[in-house]
């Protein structure tokens, strides 16, 4: 679309020189990044429990919708956070889910944020390393391009 054909369209369709409204973009919030299942319990009613000191470190909080990639077999899958105890490295899928990993499995844990245009600019999400204990390796609020773990 040339210059002239968008300004003849301003001019013939007048309500599209509204007020934009704001558009809000989905995210990555924060990131658990190769965590190693620990655990996974089919007769729990559901979810992920995961070491509250990596939930907060990725800032995902308790309930929080998250998304989730097991590296070993590539399944996708979403589900929500319950709390495992501090310091214990738990990453615990719980209930159906449990039938989409097996202990050892390599997973990445994420969750997404909704933000305006302009938060966008601003916006670091939170991206944690972990050793194959779980135990918090780094902290990153990018990723850079090509990485490789």
């Amino acid at each position: 679309m040339t210059a002239f054909d968008f300004q003849t369209t301003l001019r013939l369709h007048p309500q599209s020189q509204t007020k934009r409204k704001p558009m809000f973009r989905t995210m990555l919030g924060g990131k658990i990044h190769r965590a190693t299942v620990t655990e996974a319990d089919l007769n729990y009613v559901g979810s992920i429990t995961v070491d509250q000191d990596l939930l907060d470190a990725a800032g995902i909080l308790v309930n929080e919708k998250v998304a989730i990639v097991n590296n070993n077999n590539g399944e996708r899958f979403e589900t929500y956070t319950i709390p495992g105890e501090r310091g214990s490295g738990v990453v615990c899928l719980n209930g159906a889910a449990a039938r989409l990993v097996q202990k050892g499995d390599i997973v990445i844990i994420m969750s997404y944020v909704m933000l305006s245009e302009p938060e966008i600019a601003a916006h670091e999400p939170k991206v944690v390393l972990v050793d194959e204990h779980n135990k918090i390796r780094d902290i990153l609020s990018y990723e850079p391009p090509h990485t490789v773990l």
